[in-house]
């Protein structure tokens, strides 16, 4: 029998409410989740529904209310801000829906940047740069500038840094927003070659086209799961809709 691969991240009810000028806004409610090592997971729902707040949480950019949140399996509710922000830059990748690339830095700098927070030494950055770079196809663009890249480009960039650190997942919030169809679509085959060789990916999607490309999806909706389905259930309904 084929082994499972281990809990990456689990949630146990947590719940994020916003407090501003006496108005509590309930984002997250109860969210129980389990996101597995390798394994490619689709966050959907309406605008509003609590997507991002989820993945900032997941990514420790945010704490949450109430609840339970593992990653690796050590809880991180009594981490200190260093502590943070170490796991971040050794056990995160973000892929940002506006690149969040800095313009005064070349392509080659910019995926740098988060090793130089390790010590690493400068020949093993390098080799970490040139090799993400080259997977996504952008090693001959090293010296240029984001000004100089086009949209998709750019993402690529982004998608570069976010994977140079070898992370053990890789978060990616709307990262299809800012694109037009066709770089949009080389994005997230971009994303789902490198599921397929073993990275675990958590994607906000608003867009039920590019939630397709993940092995699973989970629906958001008022703070809540309302849905969980693979793939394959997901096309079956669909199909069965269609042909009513």
């Amino acid at each position: 029998m084929e082994q499972q691969s281990k809990a990456l991240i689990r949630l146990e009810g947590v719940t994020k409410v916003f407090y501003t000028d006496e108005v509590e806004t309930h984002a997250l409610a109860n969210v129980h989740l389990e996101v597995r090592e390798g394994e490619y997971l689709a966050i959907a729902g309406p605008s509003g529904g609590g997507k991002t707040t989820l993945l900032s949480i997941l990514g420790l950019l945010d704490s949450p209310t109430g609840g339970e949140y593992q990653l690796n399996g050590h809880s991180v509710a009594r981490l200190t801000a260093a502590q943070r922000a170490h796991i971040r830059n050794r056990e995160i990748g973000f892929v940002f829906q506006a690149f969040n690339l800095i313009g005064d830095l070349s392509v080659q700098e910019n995926v740098e940047l988060p090793l130089t927070y390790r010590k690493m030494p400068a020949a093993e950055r390098k080799q970490r740069v040139l090799e993400a770079l080259e997977r996504v196809g952008m090693a001959h663009r090293v010296n240029h500038y984001p000004a100089q890249l086009s949209g998709g480009q750019q993402q690529r960039v982004a998608v570069a840094r976010a994977i140079a650190g070898k992370p053990s997942v890789l978060l990616a919030d709307e990262p299809t927003g800012n694109l037009d169809s066709v770089n949009g679509e080389s994005v997230m085959a971009l994303l789902r070659e490198l599921h397929q060789e073993g990275a675990t990916v958590c994607m906000v999607t608003h867009d039920p086209r590019y939630a397709e490309h993940a092995e699973r999806t989970v629906h958001l909706f008022d703070g809540q799961i309302v849905r969980d389905e693979r793939a394959g259930a997901a096309a079956a309904e669909r199909h069965a809709s269609a042909a009513l």
